[in-house]
């Protein structure tokens, strides 16, 4: 019963399949008379909203259908329902229209036209790629006149330009033009300035410039025409070259074509001959040096060939930069030399754009042994106390074709190398400034960067000769300073008052005079005189001239003082050798005291003014020293040939028959105390010549005690040891301490029992200077003490 109605339930499934399927069809087709037939989604009558959309067609399939984008679209979604967007040719392939070309995308598709200035091969003006078209240059030179007058075409790719013709220029100052916008112009009427000292003229080959006298444009016809000055070279025959060819550059209308490595050479060659010599020892000697040496620099500079030049010899070390162009240079230079390096903008050392004279030059010359002769010279410096200094670098020149450089608008950097190693940032940069004082160190407009112990980088805002100080401070030794000024003090007040009383008993005292005396008198007013200038102005720097002035003075003075010793050692010779006339004629004593010491102080003033005064005291400084030392030590040397002559005469007549034993005692008497003080002032300044040693405190010692004491010294010699001298001395007190006794006073001096020889004085004669002398001992303390404080 059961398997029965299960094939009954089966029957009844297979019946109800039949029928459905007889009555619907699958998805795609459709019934038609009881058949099923495929639907075409594609018919527009069947289906109007166009299931692909826009930019695509519709292809049909059995029971379906896909969609395909157009040519220039790109699909995204399934293939019955997608989205077509345009393709951007030009962004995918930037390269599809080829070289010269521009790519413009259109829907669909794209198109490409040549860049302006270039047509198509076919001379179509769109095409795609693969029409197998190319663009090609349009020579726009070909068309007439498209420049204008006075100017040619240069045709470039796409495009050209107008270049004006030579001697023409555009008013803009443009150097290239296209079109007719502007036309170009005689460049003589365009900028009345571009031959600057000079006058424009037009030629063939574009404008030159005829330069006006004293300015020149270095042979370069086309340049401005700046200003030369052959002053400089005037005077130098030894430039005679240098002059020859300034003065054919500034006056001469085709000069000649120089050489300018040549000329670098003989110039060099020049230094150092003048370099080998020595030490100038003379501020205006480096001045003129450098004055000279930087004129001939830039003369030179224009006429070496670029990038320069390089030279180095025992004395200089030469680099140099050149530039040459109608451009200005731009960017950095270094020039090094073994002992500086120099680092400069180009466009600093070209200058003023609007004075361009067509070439720049930059160079750099080291010295080897300047710094001796420029060292001590620094009245420019404004010291702190107990302060000096010293050039602890090489000296260099740094010039550049810059018409002013007097202030730059960007500051140089120099590197010094130090000549002594110094841990010390005692160093300060300076350039020679030849307009203080002759010519001196100077920091005004330089300033130190940094400063090691080995070297010193410098900035300055203006060119000129260059280096390093370093600075030095004095210990001072109390104990000793004080211990001599105390000796000098003391010493110079009594030699002061010693000197006044031997010049009034040689100048009062009518029985003692005599030849010899007239000789010590003015020997005492030389000292006296030297003393009181030394106490008053020794130390009086603060002017310059007044400080030479008192140097030249205590050179005179003191000299002075050797010359009457040398006639006093002649006075002893003539009274040995000669027996008639032995006394000088007092003119032939003066024009020898005083006429010597005055023609060898003239000639070395002449010769080297600036030899008088130094920093620290009006005196000769050490270069110049033997200006004084020369002449004193060739005195000496006299004085000891005729005191050996006179000692060998007086033994010859001691030992002689008849000997006027009286007069021979006498001269011998003379003759050692000449000897005794020519040993006094001699060896005072055996230790002066000792002094510029600062260990010697030794002779320092000596030198201040022979030299205070010199004025008691001759005192003694000449007045005490002098028995008539005393005698004179104790009839003078003798009668001024008995002033009622007789009018006259009879002074007598014997040598033996049978000779006497009577002086009168009138006491009222006696009484006229007699009274000084007291009163100027008991107050020469003082009298000193104002001196001293006056000379402070």
């Amino acid at each position: 019963m059961a398997a029965r109605w299960k094939l009954l339930i089966l029957a009844l499934y297979l019946s109800l399949v039949m029928v459905l399927s007889e009555t619907e069809c699958l998805e795609g087709y459709s019934l038609e008379d009881q058949t099923c037939v495929d639907d075409d989604e594609c018919y527009v009558e069947n289906h109007p909203d166009q299931p692909c959309g826009m930019n695509a067609t519709c292809h049909n399939t059995n029971g379906s259908f896909y969609c395909k984008c157009l040519d220039g679209f790109t699909s995204s979604g399934a293939a019955t329902s997608l989205t077509c967007k345009d393709i951007n040719e030009c962004a995918e392939d930037r390269g599809i229209c080829g070289l010269n070309a521009k790519c413009f995308n259109t829907i669909p598709h794209y198109y490409c036209t040549c860049d302006d200035g270039f047509i198509s091969t076919t001379g179509l003006e769109r095409f795609r790629y693969g029409d197998n078209v190319t663009c090609q240059d349009i020579d726009e030179c070909q068309e007439e006149m498209v420049c204008g007058q006075n100017a040619a075409c240069v045709n470039t790719p796409g495009s050209y330009r107008c270049v004006c013709n030579a001697g023409f220029g555009l008013k803009s100052g443009k150097s290239n033009l296209s079109g007719n916008q502007e036309q170009c112009e005689d460049i003589c009427m365009i900028d009345k300035t571009i031959c600057g000292n000079g006058t424009c003229h037009h030629g063939a080959s574009g404008h030159y410039c005829a330069c006006h006298a004293g300015f020149t444009n270095y042979g370069n016809n086309g340049s401005r025409c700046t200003a030369l000055n052959c002053d400089v070279f005037k005077d130098m025959s030894i430039l005679k070259e240098l002059k020859k060819s300034c003065l054919d550059l500034t006056e001469s209308e085709n000069p000649t074509e120089l050489d300018g490595e040549e000329l670098l050479k003989k110039m060099l060659s020049l230094i150092d001959g003048l370099l080998s010599r020595g030490a100038f020892k003379d501020n205006r000697k480096v001045s003129t040096f450098l004055n000279v040496v930087e004129t001939t620099l830039g003369f030179i500079g224009p006429f070496i060939k670029p990038p320069g030049t390089t030279s180095s010899s025992s004395y200089t070390e030469m680099r140099l930069r050149v530039h040459k162009g109608a451009d200005l240079p731009q960017g950095a230079v270094t020039l090094s030399s073994n002992q500086v390096r120099l680092d400069m903008q180009l466009e600093t050392a070209a200058g003023d754009p609007s004075y361009y004279p067509g070439f720049t030059t930059v160079s750099l010359l080291s010295y080897a042994n300047l710094e001796d002769s420029a060292d001590g010279f620094f009245s420019g410096m404004k010291p702190q106390a107990n302060e000096s200094f010293k050039i602890n670098s090489k000296v260099v020149t740094v010039i550049a074709s810059n018409r002013n450089t007097s202030h730059l608008k960007e500051p140089v950097k120099l590197t010094f190398n130090h000549l002594k190693q110094s841990n010390e940032s005692n160093h300060t940069c300076v350039f020679w400034d030849s307009s203080e004082n002759g010519g001196s160190w100077s920091a005004r407009g330089c300033s130190v960067v940094e400063s090691s112990s080995g070297n010193t980088v410098c900035s300055c805002n203006h060119l000129s000769s260059f280096a390093v100080l370093m600075a030095l401070y004095e210990i001072k030794d109390n104990n000793n300073k004080y211990a001599l000024t105390l000796i000098t003090q003391v010493g110079l007040s009594l030699s002061l008052i010693c000197l006044f009383i031997c010049i009034l008993t040689f100048s009062l005292i009518r029985s003692i005079k005599s030849p010899r005396t007239t000789i010590h008198l003015h020997l005492c007013i030389s000292l006296f005189i030297a003393t009181v200038i030394f106490l008053a102005g020794i130390s009086r720097t603060e002017s310059r001239v007044g400080c030479a002035v008192v140097a030249g003075l205590l050179h005179f003075f003191f000299l002075a003082a050797f010359c009457w010793m040398c006639l006093e050692g002649i006075q002893l010779f003539r009274m040995v050798v000669l027996v008639f006339n032995t006394n000088f004629k007092i003119l032939y004593m003066m024009a020898g005291g005083y006429g010597v010491p005055a023609v060898i102080v003239a000639i070395s003033a002449l010769a080297n003014a600036n030899g008088y005064g130094t920093e620290r005291y009006c005196w000769l400084n050490l270069e110049f020293i033997w200006s004084f030392f020369g002449p004193a030590c060739v005195i000496i040397i006299v004085n000891i040939f005729f005191f050996l002559i006179t000692v060998w005469k007086l033994a010859q007549k001691f030992s002689s028959l008849n000997p006027d034993l009286d007069n021979l005692q006498k001269i011998k008497a003379f003759t050692i105390t000449a000897v005794a003080q020519l040993c006094l002032l001699g060896t005072m300044w055996i230790f002066g010549c000792f002094q510029f040693d600062e260990s010697t405190i030794i002779s320092s010692y000596l030198f201040t005690i022979f030299g205070s004491f010199q004025g008691i010294m001759l005192f003694v010699m000449h007045c005490l040891f002098s028995k008539q001298v005393r005698e004179e001395y104790g009839n003078i007190l003798s009668r001024f301490c008995a002033p009622g006794e007789k009018s006259y006073l009879n002074f007598s001096s014997s040598h033996t029992s049978k000779a006497h020889v009577s002086r009168y004085f009138d006491v009222n004669e006696v009484k006229l200077y007699y009274p000084i002398i007291l009163p100027f001992v008991l107050t020469g303390s003082i009298f000193i003490k104002d001196i001293l404080s006056k000379g402070g």
